[in-house]
């Protein structure tokens, strides 16, 4: 099992905390993080090119006239494909573009991309990071302090005031354990952890 030094706010080590090897220390292999990768980004999209096909056009329950005696062609409906206002034929449809990978590949997706993370030295635990106020200006001084340039920040628990202080800072995200994924793992070249987000990873991933 590794050991992790623990940082305060101020870049003062202030302990080490035990990583299980079976969470930070797995083998990657780049096939399974590039498929959790995939199916992240194909979740977002949101598919919404679409048309209206004659069940889905409202109103034109009415018959337009009587079926013999006008001298016109039979219609049942004015929602028609052929009509004015009508229903298109065989137009696009909205798609949804997710697939499904199985639960244990997602989750071994996760503890490699940790991993990758730790064993190339980009991975920061701190005991704690908390703001009293909302304030980027503090944001940025313990960034620079903890000498971050680019980095996922996870916390045990949302912490709207560190999430809103960081909001404006470009290069930085804050999210909860339960939040984080691949893709934000490795979008980031730091990520930083608190000492409750590692318990509560080694925990969920166990």
């Amino acid at each position: 099992m590794a050991n992790a030094k623990v940082y305060d706010q101020n870049r003062k080590e202030v302990g080490e905390i035990s990583l299980a090897d079976d969470i930070f220390q797995v083998e990657v292999k780049p096939e399974l993080l590039h498929l959790a990768v995939r199916s992240h980004l194909a979740k977002l999209r949101s598919g919404t090119v679409g048309v209206k096909t004659r069940g889905l056009v409202s109103g034109g329950g009415k018959k337009p006239w009587r079926q013999k005696g006008t001298g016109r062609a039979r219609a049942g409906s004015s929602r028609s494909p052929l009509w004015r206002s009508g229903a298109i034929v065989h137009g696009p449809v909205a798609r949804d573009y997710s697939f499904k990978i199985n639960k244990a590949v997602r989750k071994l997706a996760l503890k490699m991309a940790l991993s990758s993370r730790f064993i190339s030295e980009n991975l920061l635990v701190v005991d704690k990071l908390q703001f009293d106020e909302i304030k980027t200006k503090k944001f940025v001084a313990c960034k620079d302090i903890l000498g971050l340039k680019k980095a996922l920040i996870v916390v045990a628990e949302k912490d709207t005031n560190l999430a809103l202080s960081a909001r404006n800072v470009p290069g930085f995200l804050v999210l909860d354990q339960q939040s984080i994924n691949v893709y934000e793992i490795l979008k980031y070249p730091q990520v930083v952890l608190d000492q409750g987000a590692v318990e509560a990873l080694q925990e969920r991933l166990r």
